[in-house]
């Protein structure tokens, strides 16, 4: 049962509910009444999106729709998923790896629509792929997107999605992960305010030996906002020198916010070095007070404190110009959230 499926097929049913345990804090069943009519072809022009100045070349879909099955590119590449009007559709993209590619990948748009992204990727034999996905939609959206990665051995997957929520946003990444020194991180930040909704769900399946997995999702809710995180990390019998690590930390700023979390660790293997951790709070007064004593005024030393704690994510970046605009990017919205 997914999104895309009702989309396709117009039945209700379809849709993921809260029955459906890795979806029972984003119950999609619960919330849509009825799905409209089919989005319409996309018309106008674009604006420049905010990576396209750093990339070699810029792939859009929009609504759906784009011309390319297949890329396979080196170097930067720009993928924009942009979404316009009321209505819903879904996009699928498949991406083969056999070299160095940073993807900096984008979901943004205008109205009230329904879309799921499915994306795929492919690595090969030592190649090596930085995703940097931003997630910028409108309050009214109905949002999911999948994407399914397959090492290969001596592969390098590095990936941070960095989130501001929607009606319903879920960013799912499924990995499978081979082993043989293959190496993967799964990073992740929200801002959420008013009533948005963002749901990051990872799944790394450790099916060889000597593989590696680093993540780290940090996030911040306010107002009547909800952040989801859900991390599952399987080791599978056989798959012994596995060294996994998973941590989840959130701030809430208000009484009405929330934040429900799940960091799961599954190991059938016995030679191993996995570990995960979770907090959920609010920011440190003790901080708070001294910043105030110093002559910095609560909004401002909010937001300095609140930057501070996202900040650890966004250095993991490593392409350098992608980094200064998410830097950005979380200093802008932190005026509204902080």
């Amino acid at each position: 049962m997914t999104l895309a499926r009702a989309i396709e097929t117009g039945d209700l049913a379809e849709l993921p509910s809260r029955r459906d345990e890795d979806w029972r804090w984003s119950d999609l069943r619960g919330l849509i009444r009825a799905l409209p009519a089919p989005s319409a072809e996309f018309a106008g022009d674009l604006a420049p999106g905010v990576f396209d100045h750093l990339a070699d070349r810029t792939l859009v879909i929009a609504n759906g729709r784009n011309a390319a099955p297949l890329f396979a590119p080196e170097g930067v590449l720009a993928l924009r998923m942009v979404a316009r009007g009321d209505g819903a559709h879904v996009a699928r993209q498949r991406f083969v790896v056999r070299g160095r590619l940073t993807l900096l990948e984008t979901y943004e748009g205008d109205g009230d629509f329904f879309a799921e992204s499915d994306l795929a990727f492919e690595l090969g034999e030592g190649a090596s792929l930085e995703r940097i996905v931003l997630c910028d939609e409108p309050a009214g959206a109905v949002s999911v997107s999948r994407a399914d990665v397959n090492l290969a051995a001596g592969a390098r997957f590095a990936q941070i999605v960095i989130a501001s929520g929607a009606r319903r946003q879920r960013i799912e990444t499924r990995v499978s992960h081979p082993g043989g020194g293959a190496a993967a991180r799964l990073d992740g930040l929200y801002l959420l305010d008013a009533q948005r909704h963002s749901d990051q769900t990872t799944v790394v399946t450790h099916a060889g030996k000597d593989g590696r997995t680093e993540q780290l999702t940090k996030g911040v809710v306010r107002g009547q906002a909800r952040g989801v995180f859900q991390g599952r990390i399987v080791v599978a019998e056989g798959a012994d020198r596995t060294d996994a690590r998973m941590g989840h930390h959130a701030l809430i700023l208000s009484d009405r916010a929330e934040v429900d979390a799940k960091p799961e660790l599954e190991i059938f293997a016995d030679d191993v070095a996995c570990a995960h951790g979770n907090t959920v709070g609010a920011l440190d007064e003790d901080a708070l007070f001294y910043a105030e004593q110093r002559g910095i005024p609560e909004a401002e030393a909010r937001a300095m404190l609140t930057e501070a704690f996202l900040g650890e994510v966004v250095d993991r970046i490593e392409h350098e110009g992608a980094r200064e605009v998410v830097r950005t990017w979380v200093a802008e919205r932190l005026r509204g959230v902080a």
